[in-house]
């Protein structure tokens, strides 16, 4: 029993993570052939294997691919952001944004329209990007080097994040300007995201879940606490460091590209969690691959629900608050 019973619970993950790959691809095909102009899958097959010079294979190499692309980049990078914040701070309900990363790009980004007068999509990326970056280093300067606990880090984040939602709002208030380019982007869309967004973020986005992926066995060390995890040969200074690192670039990529999205990174690692367990490894694993497809369904929902698309950031907050709710009652039950 001791042996069969560990065999059965990693191939029930692992069956479970092949049934979210396939659902992943069913779900990036649909968001390729659902639209303002559907096109039958059919013919989205074609385009796929044998580019042609139609409208229907400048729609999908041109409008549908990259923002499906960004999509699966941008959900995978906030539900495994989100994994890590939860289990840095041993906190259920904390999310990408509670580290002061989103401020960060939110405020680059109003200060950057405001102060440089910068509206160039590539430049306005960087300078979100810079400011995630940038919000993480003060984070962690103010958290402490070393002795960085979990109740340190939520604190300085909430103190970093409201400072620089405060100057966000300052600024946006006073600049006309920054208040139309801003608020667009503050909603959270995948509508304007193309091929130089992809080739800007994925970099980054791809060395953040490579950090996040080796950091499932110490962050579970972590989990028993500090001095539980000294004793299994964890480094915690290190672990959060890295840990830390790897959030600012999932997060502060993910932002800078299309904007601050809530809930993705809140209530995708509790699903995973229970099917998984508190393993971080399989945690990590399965919010890359269920995060997206979470991600993807709200952007095709809000294609298809009104005549005008609705930005992706509206359709996941309406999703979010009853299914959090459901979340928090089931957990009490």
């Amino acid at each position: 029993m001791s042996v069969t019973a560990p065999v059965s619970v990693a191939g029930r993950r692992a069956f479970g993570l092949v049934c979210g790959l396939v659902a992943l691809v069913l779900v990036a095909l649909l968001s390729i052939a659902v639209g303002s102009r559907s096109i039958p899958l059919s013919v989205v097959l074609d385009v796929l294997f044998a580019r042609d010079g139609s409208d229907s294979a400048f729609v999908v190499w041109e409008l549908r691919i990259p923002r499906t692309l960004i999509g699966i980049a941008v959900g995978a990078s906030l539900g495994v952001a989100g994994a890590l914040m939860q289990a840095l701070t041993r906190n259920p309900l904390a999310d990408p944004g509670l580290l002061g990363v989103n401020a960060g790009a939110s405020t680059a980004a109003a200060l950057a329209i405001s102060v440089f007068g910068l509206t160039d999509l590539r430049v306005f990326v960087w300078c979100a990007f810079g400011g995630a970056a940038l919000a993480g280093v003060v984070l962690y300067a103010i958290a402490g080097r070393g002795g960085a606990s979990p109740v340190r880090l939520a604190l300085a984040g909430a103190a970093v994040s409201a400072a620089l939602t405060g100057v966000t709002q300052a600024v946006i208030l006073l600049d006309q300007q920054a208040l139309d380019q801003m608020r667009f982007w503050t909603v959270g869309s995948l509508e304007r995201a193309g091929w130089t967004t992809v080739v800007e973020v994925l970099p980054f986005l791809a060395v953040g879940l490579l950090i996040a992926f080796a950091m499932g066995r110490p962050l579970n060390a972590l989990s028993l606490g500090d001095e539980a995890g000294k004793a299994l040969g964890a480094h915690l200074g290190r672990t959060r460091l890295l840990t830390l690192v790897a959030i600012t670039l999932l997060a502060g990529a993910a932002t800078a590209a299309v904007g601050p999205l809530v809930f993705v990174g809140l209530a995708v690692p509790h699903m995973v969690r229970t099917f998984t367990g508190p393993d971080e490894r399989w945690v990590v694993l399965y919010c890359a691959v269920l995060a997206p497809v979470l991600l993807l369904l709200a952007d095709v929902l809000g294609r298809v629900m009104a005549r005008e698309e609705i930005d992706v950031g509206v359709v996941t907050a309406l999703l979010g608050a009853p299914v959090f709710l459901w979340l928090v009652r089931r957990g009490r039950a």
